[in-house]
């Protein structure tokens, strides 16, 4: 049997499967040459692929996403500008390793900065804005790992601002992609010089490191990183049809083999997985009947958004549970949990989250309380026969 008809017979399988709420056939996630690697949406925050996913590794200048994360933290505070001269120091001008090549006692822009650390992924730039928003670079590391801490990053620790090595310098892949969520989602704008493909400062021009932009045009970014111990490392980022994943590898061997594992772990995300929005928050659910109450009902809901990434295919297939206590008494105030919204697929819980009263309900009086007790009693003095 030749390869193609083989592979026509699987996605005819597949489709039957679909149709007739088979369990979802999803071929194996491909193999990476990494020493750890994840994939996640960005939205739902699932897990679809993952390697040593939390096991510390030096970052390389993954660092630089938390340090212009942190640079745009304070141009949103109001604290810098993005047009403030930053004075360069001899320290800044020294550092080694990839330069933006600004020079010592002038003076460069902030945004002139940001973009020579995200494109050019300058180490003279960070340490430079790193001294301007710190004072120095050791606290300017502090701030890094306050904002981790803040971020819930477990497995980070920060001790510069470009990622050259230092044995106390770590990350995870898990943190850097949710570093990379959250700068994406606070700061669209700023996220946007991560697609930017070069940038001039001082009459040179640099590519940026990520060549995952010229070869998927989906890619809007992330960082790439690398030194002996890190080895070469990459966060990209890609949305299709409104789906954005994060991919995170650590430790490949080449530039071409971070750009080639990363676009695997992409392109296998966005083939076989979809990510829907169910349910808003502060939408009724469900009107539940509570006793002892001014009102016969209250409206139950979800505090947050119900996003859920599941097996392309599969969407109809999807068993919406409303688990809620049999009796619901008052009084009730707006934000009680009262019970679960469980998603199935399969005999497989995929989604949980409280479901919440979106009312506050009063008790009613005297008269009703005795009305609801009757009813009550008999009810259970019922269904006990």
């Amino acid at each position: 049997m030749s390869n193609r008809l083989f592979c026509l017979l699987v996605l005819a399988v597949a489709a039957s499967g679909a149709a007739h709420g088979a369990e979802p056939i999803i071929p194996p996630a491909p193999d990476i040459q990494a020493s750890s690697y994840l994939l996640i949406d960005a939205a739902s925050q699932k897990v679809i692929v993952e390697y040593n996913a939390h096991e510390q590794n030096p970052p390389a200048s993954l660092t630089k996403i938390m340090t212009s994360y942190l640079a745009e933290q304070e141009i949103a505070a109001g604290r810098i500008n993005a047009q403030d001269e930053v004075l360069v120091s001899v320290n800044a001008w020294r550092t080694g390793g990839s330069k933006m090549f600004i020079r010592e006692g002038t003076r460069v822009s902030v945004d002139d900065l940001l973009r020579g650390i995200i494109i050019q992924s300058g180490n003279d730039a960070s340490v430079a804005i790193a001294e301007h928003i710190g004072g120095s670079e050791d606290a300017f590391a502090n701030m890094m790992n306050q904002q981790a801490v803040v971020l819930g990053l477990q497995n980070t620790n920060f001790k510069n601002a470009t990622g050259l090595p230092d044995p106390e310098h770590y990350s995870s892949a898990w943190d850097l992609a949710v570093l990379t969520r959250d700068l994406i989602n606070r700061f669209p704008e700023h996220y946007a010089v991560y697609s930017e493909r070069s940038y001039t400062f001082n009459d040179i021009e640099q590519a940026n490191r990520n060549k995952l932009l010229w070869r998927d045009k989906t890619v809007d970014g992330v960082k790439t990183g690398f030194t002996n111990s890190a080895g070469y490392c990459l966060v990209a980022s890609a949305v299709r049809e409104g789906m954005r994943l994060i991919s995170v590898v650590m430790g490949t061997d080449s530039d071409q083999a971070r750009m080639r594992e990363s676009q695997k772990l992409l392109s296998y995300g966005f083939r076989y997985y979809e990510t829907q929005s169910l349910y808003e928050p502060d939408v009724t659910l469900k009107d539940q009947p509570v006793y002892y109450a001014d009102v016969d009902t209250v409206s139950l809901g979800v505090e947050e958004e119900v996003v859920v990434t599941f097996p392309r295919g599969y969407y109809k297939d999807i068993e919406v549970k409303l688990e809620v206590p049999k009796v619901v008494e008052a009084p009730l105030s707006k934000g009680d949990t009262l019970g679960k919204v469980r998603l199935r697929l399969h005999d497989k819980t995929i989604y949980t989250a409280p479901l919440v009263v979106l009312e506050d309900v009063a008790e009613t009086g005297m008269i009703g309380q005795i009305g609801d007790f009757i009813s009550l009693f008999f009810s259970e003095l019922l269904s006990s026969e």
